[in-house]
């Protein structure tokens, strides 16, 4: 709940009835923001789930990665927005509500058969975790499991991704909020 609580909810954005999840009110209250990494590396150093590299997806996912590949000692590996790079890439698109986008990290990113932690803040349709997916799979890696902040289980994500067999950990969620 303290996770929960500190994280503001802000009607009608990006439209009208949509209830905006913003967890910046979460990362700016220093608390808020050592329940999250202490809660994810409780999590991981006691129910010794095995990877080699924790992957985050633009933007906030490289905030929550980057922090656990340091209390972890893991590396971590960036997955950005087209052009951002610079190095050779490889992409993957996904469907957005009106229209696609495309994320991207580079080609050498990950030795084949390097297990990942794919870190975002919120997961929603699922759609931006499956093409973070995607692009580990394939550069060789393989998904170890899948962390996030906040589900929202309603949207049909969290469904989405297990039923390609991704295993999911979520600190909280709203649930027809």
């Amino acid at each position: 709940m303290a996770i929960k609580s500190r994280i503001r909810t802000i009607p009608d954005y990006p439209k009208k009835g949509i209830m905006f999840r913003d967890i910046t009110t979460l990362l700016k209250d220093p608390v808020g923001f050592r329940l999250v990494i202490d809660q994810f590396t409780q999590h991981y150093l006691e129910n010794g789930i095995d990877f080699d590299m924790i992957v985050g997806m633009e933007a906030r996912g490289f905030i929550i990665g980057g922090a656990l590949s340091y209390t972890l000692g893991k590396g971590f590996v960036p997955i950005r927005k087209p052009g951002k790079l610079p190095g050779e890439t490889v992409d993957q698109e996904y469907e957005l509500e009106y229209g696609t986008d495309k994320v991207e990290m580079h080609i050498d990113a990950l030795a084949k058969g390097t297990r990942v932690l794919l870190v975002d803040d919120l997961l929603a349709t699922g759609g931006t975790a499956a093409a973070g997916a995607a692009l580990v799979e394939k550069v060789g890696g393989e998904i170890a499991e899948m962390a996030f902040i906040v589900n929202l289980p309603d949207i049909g994500g969290q469904k989405k991704l297990e039923d390609k067999g991704y295993k999911l950990y979520c600190l909280t969620e709203f649930e027809g909020e």
